[in-house]
């Protein structure tokens, strides 16, 4: 079972109870967050985890009226490839 939690400036997702990546943000100001880093851990690459944390990320800007700055490019990538998460876009 895959879950995600969120801490104070990061998403965490793990698969069995086991940790496999993080995505970690930091608010530039009122309105804005900035992702500045998304990893998963090698055994788990390939399942679309990193995904699966950027859309948290994106659920968490509309869910708090953020707009996104994706400075990190696997981020960046991937809201640029799924237009559902564009409307986040600082």
């Amino acid at each position: 079972m895959t879950e995600i939690k969120q801490n104070e400036n990061n998403f965490e997702i793990s698969e069995d109870g086991k940790k496999a990546g993080l995505l970690n943000f930091q608010k530039t100001d009122d309105s804005t967050i900035e992702i500045i880093h998304t990893e998963v851990d090698e055994e788990f690459g390939g399942k679309g985890l990193g995904k699966e944390l950027v859309k948290a990320a994106v659920e968490y800007a509309r869910k708090n009226n953020y707009k996104v700055i994706p400075s990190c490019s696997y981020a960046k990538k991937t809201i640029d490839k799924t237009p559902e998460f564009q409307d986040v876009l600082a």
